[in-house]
Protein backbone atom coordinates (compact mmCIF):
# COMPACT_ATOMS: atom_id res chain seq x y z
CA UNK A 1 0.00 0.00 0.00
CA UNK A 2 0.93 3.49 -0.81
CA UNK A 3 -0.70 6.83 0.42
CA UNK A 4 0.20 9.92 -1.41
CA UNK A 5 -0.51 12.77 0.93
CA UNK A 6 -1.05 17.01 0.18
CA UNK A 7 1.52 16.10 -2.68
CA UNK A 8 2.76 19.06 -4.22
CA UNK A 9 5.32 19.30 -7.18
CA UNK A 10 6.58 21.77 -9.57
CA UNK A 11 9.97 23.04 -11.51
CA UNK A 12 9.91 26.97 -11.63
CA UNK A 13 6.84 28.56 -11.98
CA UNK A 14 5.22 25.74 -13.80
CA UNK A 15 2.86 23.36 -11.47
CA UNK A 16 2.28 19.55 -12.67
CA UNK A 17 -0.11 18.83 -9.61
CA UNK A 18 -0.49 20.00 -5.91
CA UNK A 19 -3.37 18.48 -3.10
CA UNK A 20 -2.66 15.23 -4.56
CA UNK A 21 -4.09 12.87 -2.24
CA UNK A 22 -4.26 9.02 -2.84
CA UNK A 23 -4.00 6.10 -1.44
CA UNK A 24 -2.88 2.66 -3.71
CA UNK A 25 -4.19 -0.08 -2.31
CA UNK A 26 -3.27 -3.64 -2.55
CA UNK A 27 -4.36 -6.18 -5.39
CA UNK A 28 -4.67 -3.21 -7.63
CA UNK A 29 -2.64 -1.96 -10.75
CA UNK A 30 -2.79 1.11 -11.58
CA UNK A 31 -2.29 2.32 -15.07
CA UNK A 32 -1.14 6.10 -14.96
CA UNK A 33 -2.09 8.03 -18.06
CA UNK A 34 -1.56 11.39 -18.78
CA UNK A 35 -0.21 14.18 -21.82
CA UNK A 36 3.57 14.35 -22.51
CA UNK A 37 5.00 16.54 -19.88
CA UNK A 38 1.73 16.10 -17.45
CA UNK A 39 3.89 14.22 -14.88
CA UNK A 40 3.74 11.06 -15.38
CA UNK A 41 7.45 9.80 -14.78
CA UNK A 42 7.49 12.57 -12.26
CA UNK A 43 4.67 10.85 -9.80
CA UNK A 44 6.62 7.18 -10.11
CA UNK A 45 10.13 9.46 -9.08
CA UNK A 46 8.51 11.31 -6.25
CA UNK A 47 7.23 7.84 -5.13
CA UNK A 48 10.23 5.83 -5.21
CA UNK A 49 12.25 8.67 -3.69
CA UNK A 50 14.61 10.09 -6.59
CA UNK A 51 12.89 12.98 -6.56
CA UNK A 52 11.96 15.31 -3.20
CA UNK A 53 8.54 16.79 -4.03
CA UNK A 54 7.76 20.70 -3.10
CA UNK A 55 5.36 19.32 -0.77
CA UNK A 56 3.76 16.23 1.12
CA UNK A 57 4.46 12.86 2.07
CA UNK A 58 4.63 9.27 0.84
CA UNK A 59 4.47 6.58 2.86
CA UNK A 60 4.00 2.67 2.57
CA UNK A 61 2.98 -0.23 4.67
CA UNK A 62 4.96 -0.81 7.92
CA UNK A 63 7.48 -3.23 6.78
CA UNK A 64 7.08 -2.87 3.44
CA UNK A 65 9.48 -3.53 0.14
CA UNK A 66 9.03 -1.00 -2.85
CA UNK A 67 10.87 -2.12 -6.24
CA UNK A 68 11.13 0.33 -9.04
CA UNK A 69 12.42 -0.40 -12.24
CA UNK A 70 15.54 1.67 -13.08
CA UNK A 71 15.94 3.44 -16.39
CA UNK A 72 19.88 3.66 -16.16
CA UNK A 73 20.76 0.19 -18.00
CA UNK A 74 24.68 0.77 -17.43
CA UNK A 75 24.27 0.72 -13.67
CA UNK A 76 24.93 -2.94 -13.10
CA UNK A 77 27.76 -3.49 -15.99
CA UNK A 78 30.23 -4.83 -13.23
CA UNK A 79 28.04 -7.22 -11.73
CA UNK A 80 26.66 -10.98 -13.29
CA UNK A 81 23.40 -11.17 -14.63
CA UNK A 82 22.22 -13.21 -11.88
CA UNK A 83 23.55 -11.33 -9.02
CA UNK A 84 22.20 -8.15 -10.45
CA UNK A 85 18.74 -9.38 -10.46
CA UNK A 86 19.28 -11.22 -6.84
CA UNK A 87 19.87 -7.03 -5.89
CA UNK A 88 16.34 -6.46 -6.45
CA UNK A 89 15.58 -7.96 -3.52
CA UNK A 90 17.75 -6.01 -1.00
CA UNK A 91 17.06 -7.47 2.19
CA UNK A 92 17.93 -10.90 0.90
CA UNK A 93 20.95 -9.44 -1.21
CA UNK A 94 22.15 -7.92 2.16
CA UNK A 95 21.69 -11.13 4.24
CA UNK A 96 23.99 -12.75 1.31
CA UNK A 97 26.46 -10.18 1.79
CA UNK A 98 26.90 -10.31 5.82
CA UNK A 99 27.18 -13.73 5.37
CA UNK A 100 30.02 -14.23 2.39
CA UNK A 101 32.25 -11.47 4.63
CA UNK A 102 31.70 -13.39 7.60
CA UNK A 103 32.61 -17.13 5.90
CA UNK A 104 35.89 -15.57 4.54
CA UNK A 105 37.03 -14.38 7.75
CA UNK A 106 40.23 -15.79 8.50
CA UNK A 107 39.78 -15.62 12.54
CA UNK A 108 36.46 -17.15 12.82
CA UNK A 109 34.74 -16.50 16.68
CA UNK A 110 32.25 -17.90 18.21
CA UNK A 111 30.24 -14.58 17.77
CA UNK A 112 30.52 -14.71 13.82
CA UNK A 113 28.90 -18.52 14.48
CA UNK A 114 25.97 -16.84 16.07
CA UNK A 115 25.87 -13.92 13.86
CA UNK A 116 25.92 -16.80 10.95
CA UNK A 117 23.34 -18.94 12.13
CA UNK A 118 20.68 -15.57 12.79
CA UNK A 119 21.67 -14.80 8.83
CA UNK A 120 21.02 -18.37 7.94
CA UNK A 121 17.55 -18.51 9.92
CA UNK A 122 16.83 -14.90 8.02
CA UNK A 123 18.46 -16.20 4.87
CA UNK A 124 15.43 -19.18 4.66
CA UNK A 125 12.53 -16.84 5.86
CA UNK A 126 13.61 -14.80 3.03
CA UNK A 127 13.26 -17.30 -0.04
CA UNK A 128 17.02 -17.38 -0.25
CA UNK A 129 17.01 -21.58 -0.97
CA UNK A 130 14.97 -20.68 -3.99
CA UNK A 131 16.36 -17.10 -5.08
CA UNK A 132 18.58 -18.35 -7.77
CA UNK A 133 16.54 -20.65 -9.10
CA UNK A 134 13.56 -18.21 -9.01
CA UNK A 135 15.45 -15.48 -10.54
CA UNK A 136 16.70 -17.77 -13.30
CA UNK A 137 13.09 -18.94 -13.94
CA UNK A 138 12.36 -15.17 -14.70
CA UNK A 139 15.46 -14.38 -16.61
CA UNK A 140 14.19 -17.26 -19.00
CA UNK A 141 10.44 -15.79 -18.84
CA UNK A 142 11.60 -12.50 -19.95
CA UNK A 143 13.78 -14.04 -23.00
CA UNK A 144 17.32 -14.13 -20.99
CA UNK A 145 18.90 -17.55 -21.98
CA UNK A 146 20.54 -19.27 -19.17
CA UNK A 147 23.93 -19.39 -20.96
CA UNK A 148 23.74 -15.60 -20.42
CA UNK A 149 23.12 -15.42 -16.27
CA UNK A 150 26.96 -15.63 -15.60
CA UNK A 151 27.62 -13.08 -18.09
CA UNK A 152 28.52 -9.65 -16.89
CA UNK A 153 25.95 -7.34 -17.65
CA UNK A 154 27.94 -5.11 -19.56
CA UNK A 155 28.27 -7.69 -22.62
CA UNK A 156 25.01 -7.88 -23.15
CA UNK A 157 23.08 -5.64 -25.56
CA UNK A 158 20.43 -2.70 -24.85
CA UNK A 159 17.23 -5.20 -25.41
CA UNK A 160 18.74 -7.61 -23.28
CA UNK A 161 20.22 -5.10 -20.69
CA UNK A 162 16.26 -3.64 -20.51
CA UNK A 163 14.75 -7.30 -19.72
CA UNK A 164 17.46 -8.06 -16.80
CA UNK A 165 16.41 -4.52 -15.20
CA UNK A 166 12.77 -5.62 -15.56
CA UNK A 167 13.74 -8.78 -14.18
CA UNK A 168 15.24 -6.79 -11.28
CA UNK A 169 12.47 -4.99 -10.29
CA UNK A 170 9.85 -8.02 -10.42
CA UNK A 171 12.57 -10.51 -8.43
CA UNK A 172 11.26 -11.10 -4.63
CA UNK A 173 7.05 -10.42 -5.09
CA UNK A 174 7.87 -6.80 -3.69
CA UNK A 175 4.85 -5.46 -1.90
CA UNK A 176 5.09 -2.02 -3.81
CA UNK A 177 6.27 -2.21 -7.89
CA UNK A 178 7.12 1.17 -9.76
CA UNK A 179 6.97 0.23 -13.74
CA UNK A 180 7.98 2.90 -16.08
CA UNK A 181 7.73 1.84 -19.99
CA UNK A 182 8.14 -2.33 -18.59
CA UNK A 183 7.12 -3.08 -22.73
CA UNK A 184 10.02 -1.37 -24.25
CA UNK A 185 12.53 -3.56 -26.03
CA UNK A 186 10.34 -6.24 -25.60
CA UNK A 187 8.71 -8.95 -28.29
CA UNK A 188 5.03 -9.34 -28.20
CA UNK A 189 5.65 -12.82 -26.85
CA UNK A 190 7.33 -11.48 -23.74
CA UNK A 191 4.69 -8.78 -23.13
CA UNK A 192 1.95 -11.00 -22.90
CA UNK A 193 3.56 -13.10 -20.86
CA UNK A 194 4.44 -9.83 -18.36
CA UNK A 195 0.67 -9.29 -19.10
CA UNK A 196 -0.61 -12.72 -17.18
CA UNK A 197 2.62 -12.11 -14.64
CA UNK A 198 1.19 -8.83 -13.65
CA UNK A 199 -2.74 -9.89 -13.76
CA UNK A 200 -2.20 -12.58 -11.36
CA UNK A 201 -0.07 -11.01 -8.55
CA UNK A 202 -1.42 -9.17 -5.48
CA UNK A 203 0.60 -6.82 -5.22
CA UNK A 204 0.44 -2.68 -5.26
CA UNK A 205 1.23 -1.58 -8.61
CA UNK A 206 1.41 1.62 -10.50
CA UNK A 207 2.43 1.34 -14.47
CA UNK A 208 3.76 3.72 -17.05
CA UNK A 209 3.07 2.82 -20.47
CA UNK A 210 2.15 3.73 -23.83
CA UNK A 211 0.98 0.10 -24.76
CA UNK A 212 -3.05 -0.11 -24.34
CA UNK A 213 -3.42 -3.40 -24.54
CA UNK A 214 -1.15 -3.70 -21.62
CA UNK A 215 -2.88 -1.22 -19.72
CA UNK A 216 -6.15 -2.73 -20.81
CA UNK A 217 -4.58 -6.31 -19.68
CA UNK A 218 -3.38 -5.46 -16.59
CA UNK A 219 -5.07 -2.14 -14.90
CA UNK A 220 -7.64 -2.53 -12.37
CA UNK A 221 -8.11 1.58 -12.08
CA UNK A 222 -6.57 4.27 -14.14
CA UNK A 223 -4.98 7.28 -12.87
CA UNK A 224 -5.43 10.07 -15.68
CA UNK A 225 -2.95 13.14 -14.89
CA UNK A 226 -4.69 16.09 -16.23
CA UNK A 227 -6.21 19.52 -15.17
CA UNK A 228 -3.32 20.24 -12.87
CA UNK A 229 -4.32 16.85 -10.90
CA UNK A 230 -4.27 13.32 -10.11
CA UNK A 231 -7.56 11.30 -10.13
CA UNK A 232 -8.11 7.70 -10.23
CA UNK A 233 -11.00 5.97 -11.80
CA UNK A 234 -12.04 2.79 -11.95
CA UNK A 235 -11.66 0.65 -15.26
CA UNK A 236 -8.52 0.36 -17.79
CA UNK A 237 -7.38 2.57 -20.30
CA UNK A 238 -10.01 1.40 -22.92
CA UNK A 239 -13.03 2.76 -20.69
CA UNK A 240 -11.01 5.87 -19.64
CA UNK A 241 -10.68 6.57 -23.82
CA UNK A 242 -13.89 5.30 -24.45
CA UNK A 243 -16.20 7.43 -22.12
CA UNK A 244 -14.36 10.69 -22.23
CA UNK A 245 -14.98 10.72 -25.64
CA UNK A 246 -18.69 9.85 -24.70
CA UNK A 247 -18.71 12.53 -21.86
CA UNK A 248 -16.79 15.14 -24.22
CA UNK A 249 -19.51 14.82 -26.68
CA UNK A 250 -22.08 15.03 -24.27
CA UNK A 251 -20.48 17.69 -23.52
CA UNK A 252 -20.34 19.65 -26.93
CA UNK A 253 -24.15 18.66 -26.85
CA UNK A 254 -25.99 21.07 -24.38
CA UNK A 255 -29.10 20.48 -25.40
CA UNK A 256 -29.62 16.94 -24.36
CA UNK A 257 -31.21 16.26 -21.31
CA UNK A 258 -29.30 15.48 -17.84
CA UNK A 259 -31.51 11.74 -17.64
CA UNK A 260 -31.29 11.37 -21.35
CA UNK A 261 -26.81 11.60 -21.21
CA UNK A 262 -27.09 9.48 -17.98
CA UNK A 263 -29.26 7.06 -19.69
CA UNK A 264 -26.73 7.08 -22.20
CA UNK A 265 -23.34 6.83 -19.94
CA UNK A 266 -25.43 4.00 -18.30
CA UNK A 267 -25.73 1.89 -21.38
CA UNK A 268 -22.06 2.71 -22.06
CA UNK A 269 -20.86 1.03 -18.99
CA UNK A 270 -23.28 -1.73 -19.45
CA UNK A 271 -21.87 -2.71 -23.19
CA UNK A 272 -18.31 -2.11 -21.55
CA UNK A 273 -18.77 -4.44 -18.62
CA UNK A 274 -20.64 -7.30 -21.10
CA UNK A 275 -17.04 -7.05 -23.58
CA UNK A 276 -14.94 -7.75 -20.18
CA UNK A 277 -16.96 -10.40 -19.08
CA UNK A 278 -16.45 -12.23 -22.06
CA UNK A 279 -12.41 -11.80 -22.24
CA UNK A 280 -10.19 -14.11 -20.63
CA UNK A 281 -10.89 -13.52 -17.43
CA UNK A 282 -7.72 -12.38 -15.00
CA UNK A 283 -8.12 -11.29 -11.60
CA UNK A 284 -7.40 -7.53 -12.75
CA UNK A 285 -10.50 -7.74 -15.56
CA UNK A 286 -12.86 -9.35 -12.70
CA UNK A 287 -11.46 -6.19 -9.92
CA UNK A 288 -11.96 -3.64 -12.92
CA UNK A 289 -16.09 -4.92 -13.09
CA UNK A 290 -16.71 -4.13 -9.49
CA UNK A 291 -15.94 -0.89 -9.42
CA UNK A 292 -17.21 0.81 -13.00
CA UNK A 293 -18.89 4.30 -12.10
CA UNK A 294 -21.13 6.42 -14.51
CA UNK A 295 -20.52 9.22 -12.06
CA UNK A 296 -16.60 9.16 -12.71
CA UNK A 297 -16.83 10.00 -16.26
CA UNK A 298 -16.02 13.15 -17.47
CA UNK A 299 -14.66 15.01 -20.81
CA UNK A 300 -10.78 15.06 -20.91
CA UNK A 301 -8.03 18.34 -22.36
CA UNK A 302 -6.09 15.58 -24.40
CA UNK A 303 -5.79 16.78 -27.65
CA UNK A 304 -4.98 14.16 -30.80
CA UNK A 305 -3.21 14.92 -33.68
CA UNK A 306 -5.53 15.17 -36.82
CA UNK A 307 -4.08 11.94 -38.54
CA UNK A 308 -5.69 11.41 -41.98
CA UNK A 309 -4.62 9.59 -44.70
CA UNK A 310 -6.31 9.83 -48.05
CA UNK A 311 -5.75 8.28 -51.78
CA UNK A 312 -4.85 10.41 -54.54
CA UNK A 313 -6.27 7.59 -56.88
CA UNK A 314 -7.79 3.95 -56.37
CA UNK A 315 -5.11 0.88 -56.40
CA UNK A 316 -6.14 -1.94 -59.57
CA UNK A 317 -6.20 -5.01 -58.69
CA UNK A 318 -2.31 -5.78 -58.80
CA UNK A 319 -1.12 -4.46 -55.31
CA UNK A 320 2.62 -6.46 -55.05
CA UNK A 321 4.09 -9.75 -55.40
CA UNK A 322 6.80 -11.11 -53.70
CA UNK A 323 8.81 -14.23 -55.11
CA UNK A 324 11.55 -16.56 -53.15
CA UNK A 325 12.79 -13.51 -51.12
CA UNK A 326 15.92 -13.98 -48.79
CA UNK A 327 17.42 -11.64 -46.50
CA UNK A 328 21.02 -12.29 -44.68
CA UNK A 329 22.72 -10.07 -42.60
CA UNK A 330 26.49 -8.97 -42.74
CA UNK A 331 26.96 -11.44 -40.09
CA UNK A 332 25.37 -14.36 -42.29
CA UNK A 333 22.34 -14.84 -39.91
CA UNK A 334 19.56 -15.31 -42.00
CA UNK A 335 16.63 -13.30 -41.79
CA UNK A 336 14.45 -15.13 -43.94
CA UNK A 337 13.72 -17.07 -46.79
CA UNK A 338 11.99 -18.25 -49.40
CA UNK A 339 9.20 -15.52 -48.88
CA UNK A 340 6.40 -15.53 -51.31
CA UNK A 341 3.26 -13.67 -51.09
CA UNK A 342 0.57 -11.50 -53.52
CA UNK A 343 -0.86 -8.97 -51.92
CA UNK A 344 -4.37 -8.77 -52.61
CA UNK A 345 -6.33 -5.14 -52.88
CA UNK A 346 -7.70 -3.76 -49.75
CA UNK A 347 -5.34 -5.99 -47.71
CA UNK A 348 -3.57 -4.70 -44.46
CA UNK A 349 -0.98 -7.10 -43.54
CA UNK A 350 1.26 -6.89 -40.58
CA UNK A 351 4.30 -8.65 -41.31
CA UNK A 352 5.59 -10.36 -37.49
CA UNK A 353 9.10 -12.24 -36.99
CA UNK A 354 11.06 -13.18 -33.50
CA UNK A 355 13.76 -11.02 -35.35
CA UNK A 356 12.38 -7.46 -35.90
CA UNK A 357 15.30 -6.77 -38.37
CA UNK A 358 13.82 -9.01 -40.53
CA UNK A 359 10.78 -6.68 -40.96
CA UNK A 360 13.26 -3.83 -41.68
CA UNK A 361 14.84 -5.74 -44.10
CA UNK A 362 11.98 -6.61 -46.01
CA UNK A 363 10.42 -2.83 -46.16
CA UNK A 364 14.08 -1.76 -47.06
CA UNK A 365 14.17 -4.46 -50.03
CA UNK A 366 10.23 -3.32 -51.18
CA UNK A 367 11.16 0.45 -50.81
CA UNK A 368 14.70 -0.52 -53.49
CA UNK A 369 16.83 0.75 -50.48
CA UNK A 370 18.35 -2.81 -50.13
CA UNK A 371 19.27 -5.62 -52.20
CA UNK A 372 17.88 -9.07 -51.09
CA UNK A 373 20.25 -12.10 -51.29
CA UNK A 374 17.71 -13.72 -53.27
CA UNK A 375 13.92 -13.58 -55.10
CA UNK A 376 12.55 -10.86 -56.73
CA UNK A 377 9.26 -8.34 -55.77
CA UNK A 378 6.72 -6.23 -58.40
CA UNK A 379 4.58 -3.37 -57.75
CA UNK A 380 1.50 -2.88 -59.75
CA UNK A 381 1.58 -0.09 -61.89
CA UNK A 382 -1.56 1.58 -59.90
CA UNK A 383 0.32 1.78 -57.22
CA UNK A 384 1.70 4.66 -54.68
CA UNK A 385 3.16 4.24 -51.71
CA UNK A 386 4.23 6.18 -48.78
CA UNK A 387 7.01 4.86 -46.12
CA UNK A 388 7.60 5.33 -42.87
CA UNK A 389 10.78 3.59 -41.82
CA UNK A 390 11.91 2.34 -38.58
CA UNK A 391 15.49 4.79 -38.71
CA UNK A 392 14.45 8.42 -40.02
CA UNK A 393 17.73 9.87 -38.75
CA UNK A 394 18.99 10.31 -42.27
CA UNK A 395 15.53 12.84 -42.66
CA UNK A 396 16.94 15.44 -40.46
CA UNK A 397 20.66 15.77 -40.42
CA UNK A 398 20.22 19.52 -41.43
CA UNK A 399 18.95 23.07 -39.90
CA UNK A 400 15.92 23.67 -41.95
CA UNK A 401 13.34 24.77 -39.69
CA UNK A 402 9.69 22.63 -39.57
CA UNK A 403 8.03 24.50 -42.57
CA UNK A 404 10.83 24.04 -45.22
CA UNK A 405 11.37 20.57 -44.05
CA UNK A 406 7.90 19.90 -45.19
CA UNK A 407 8.30 21.65 -47.86
CA UNK A 408 10.64 19.54 -49.66
CA UNK A 409 8.37 16.79 -50.00
CA UNK A 410 5.13 18.09 -51.53
CA UNK A 411 3.95 21.31 -53.31
CA UNK A 412 1.88 23.80 -51.26
CA UNK A 413 2.45 27.53 -49.97
CA UNK A 414 4.40 28.07 -46.60
CA UNK A 415 0.62 28.14 -45.51
CA UNK A 416 -0.37 25.17 -46.59
CA UNK A 417 3.06 23.82 -44.78
CA UNK A 418 1.44 25.38 -41.51
CA UNK A 419 -1.72 23.81 -41.68
CA UNK A 420 -0.01 19.85 -41.73
CA UNK A 421 1.79 20.76 -39.30
CA UNK A 422 -0.94 22.43 -36.94
CA UNK A 423 -3.09 19.20 -37.77
CA UNK A 424 0.44 17.07 -35.93
CA UNK A 425 -0.07 19.47 -33.01
CA UNK A 426 3.00 21.98 -33.36
CA UNK A 427 1.92 25.46 -32.50
CA UNK A 428 2.39 28.55 -34.41
CA UNK A 429 5.73 29.49 -32.77
CA UNK A 430 7.17 25.81 -32.97
CA UNK A 431 7.46 25.64 -36.62
CA UNK A 432 10.07 27.87 -36.85
CA UNK A 433 11.89 25.08 -35.10
CA UNK A 434 15.04 23.53 -36.58
CA UNK A 435 14.65 20.07 -37.19
CA UNK A 436 17.67 18.68 -35.61
CA UNK A 437 17.04 19.76 -32.24
CA UNK A 438 13.54 17.98 -32.54
CA UNK A 439 12.69 14.77 -30.00
CA UNK A 440 11.77 11.29 -31.04
CA UNK A 441 8.27 12.08 -30.71
CA UNK A 442 8.33 15.40 -33.12
CA UNK A 443 10.33 13.69 -35.44
CA UNK A 444 7.56 10.55 -35.76
CA UNK A 445 4.54 13.12 -36.10
CA UNK A 446 6.96 15.04 -38.73
CA UNK A 447 7.38 12.11 -40.71
CA UNK A 448 3.63 11.03 -40.69
CA UNK A 449 2.83 14.73 -41.73
CA UNK A 450 5.09 13.98 -44.76
CA UNK A 451 3.50 10.83 -45.39
CA UNK A 452 -0.04 12.38 -45.64
CA UNK A 453 0.93 14.94 -48.19
CA UNK A 454 2.10 12.21 -50.81
CA UNK A 455 -1.53 10.89 -50.85
CA UNK A 456 -0.68 7.37 -51.51
CA UNK A 457 -3.13 4.15 -51.75
CA UNK A 458 0.14 1.78 -49.87
CA UNK A 459 1.14 2.79 -47.01
CA UNK A 460 4.29 0.83 -45.61
CA UNK A 461 5.04 1.60 -41.48
CA UNK A 462 7.80 -0.17 -39.88
CA UNK A 463 6.91 0.19 -36.26
CA UNK A 464 5.06 3.50 -36.29
CA UNK A 465 3.82 3.71 -32.65
CA UNK A 466 7.89 4.22 -31.88
CA UNK A 467 7.98 7.62 -29.65
CA UNK A 468 4.19 8.24 -29.89
CA UNK A 469 2.33 9.65 -27.15
CA UNK A 470 -1.05 7.55 -26.51
CA UNK A 471 -2.76 10.32 -27.85
CA UNK A 472 -1.27 9.89 -31.02
CA UNK A 473 -1.24 6.24 -31.27
CA UNK A 474 -5.09 6.35 -30.65
CA UNK A 475 -5.45 8.73 -33.57
CA UNK A 476 -3.04 6.82 -35.90
CA UNK A 477 -4.75 3.75 -34.89
CA UNK A 478 -8.13 4.94 -35.86
CA UNK A 479 -7.62 6.55 -39.08
CA UNK A 480 -5.63 3.47 -40.48
CA UNK A 481 -8.79 1.14 -39.57
CA UNK A 482 -10.87 3.48 -42.04
CA UNK A 483 -7.74 3.90 -44.55
CA UNK A 484 -9.57 2.13 -48.10
CA UNK A 485 -6.08 1.43 -49.23
CA UNK A 486 -3.21 -1.41 -48.41
CA UNK A 487 -1.02 -1.00 -45.57
CA UNK A 488 1.83 -3.35 -44.77
CA UNK A 489 2.91 -2.71 -41.08
CA UNK A 490 5.62 -3.99 -37.91
CA UNK A 491 4.43 -3.38 -34.68
CA UNK A 492 4.60 -4.30 -31.13
CA UNK A 493 1.97 -2.70 -30.12
CA UNK A 494 -0.94 -5.71 -29.40
CA UNK A 495 -4.00 -3.58 -29.57
CA UNK A 496 -2.23 -1.52 -33.14
CA UNK A 497 -2.26 -5.40 -34.74
CA UNK A 498 -5.36 -6.85 -33.72
CA UNK A 499 -7.50 -3.78 -34.62
CA UNK A 500 -5.82 -2.84 -38.25
CA UNK A 501 -4.62 -5.91 -39.47
CA UNK A 502 -6.80 -8.63 -41.18
CA UNK A 503 -3.28 -11.16 -42.82
CA UNK A 504 -0.46 -11.92 -40.89
CA UNK A 505 2.26 -12.78 -42.38
CA UNK A 506 5.34 -14.05 -39.90
CA UNK A 507 8.95 -14.04 -41.62
CA UNK A 508 11.45 -17.39 -40.47
CA UNK A 509 14.74 -18.12 -41.53
CA UNK A 510 13.32 -21.35 -43.16
CA UNK A 511 9.57 -19.47 -45.19
CA UNK A 512 7.05 -18.16 -44.09
CA UNK A 513 3.19 -18.33 -42.22
CA UNK A 514 0.74 -17.26 -43.84
CA UNK A 515 -3.18 -16.65 -42.73
CA UNK A 516 -6.09 -14.52 -43.10
CA UNK A 517 -7.52 -13.58 -39.57
CA UNK A 518 -6.81 -11.38 -36.94
CA UNK A 519 -3.74 -11.27 -34.37
CA UNK A 520 -5.84 -12.30 -31.50
CA UNK A 521 -6.78 -15.24 -33.42
CA UNK A 522 -3.18 -16.23 -34.63
CA UNK A 523 -1.76 -15.93 -31.36
CA UNK A 524 -4.15 -18.53 -29.60
CA UNK A 525 -4.23 -21.23 -32.67
CA UNK A 526 -2.17 -24.13 -31.55
CA UNK A 527 -1.41 -25.15 -34.98
CA UNK A 528 0.10 -22.13 -36.00
CA UNK A 529 2.14 -22.92 -32.61
CA UNK A 530 3.35 -26.02 -33.88
CA UNK A 531 4.10 -24.28 -37.41
CA UNK A 532 6.40 -21.67 -35.68
CA UNK A 533 8.14 -23.71 -33.60
CA UNK A 534 9.40 -25.84 -36.74
CA UNK A 535 10.44 -23.32 -38.72
CA UNK A 536 12.45 -21.47 -36.08
CA UNK A 537 13.90 -24.45 -35.10
CA UNK A 538 14.90 -26.10 -38.18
Amino acid sequence: MITVTNLAIQFGKRVLYKDVNIKFTNGNIYGVIGANGAGKSTLLRAISGELEPNKGTIEMGPGERLSVLEQDHFKYDQYTVMNTVLMGHQPLWQNMQEKEALYMKADFSDEDGVKVAELEEKFAELGGWTAESDAAQLLQNLGIAENLHQKMVGELSNTEKVRVMLAKALFGNPDNLLLDEPTNDLDLDTVRWLEEYLSNIEQTVLVVSHDRHFLDAVSTQTVDIDFGKVTVFSGNYSFWYESSQLALRQAQNQKAKAEEKRKELEEFIRRFSANVAKSKQTTSRKKMLEKLNVDEIQPSTRKYPGIIFTMEREAGNQILEVEGLKAVEEDGTVLFDNVSFNIEKGQKTVFLSHNPKAMTALFEIINGNREPQAGTYKWGVTITTAYLPLDNTKFFQCDLNLVDWLSQFGPGNEVAMKAFLGRMLFKQEEVEKKVNVLSGGEKMRCMIARMQMKNANCLILDTPTNHLDLESIQAFNNNLVSFKGNILFASHDHEFINTVADRIIELTPNGTIDKLMTYDEYIYDDQIKEQKAKLYDK
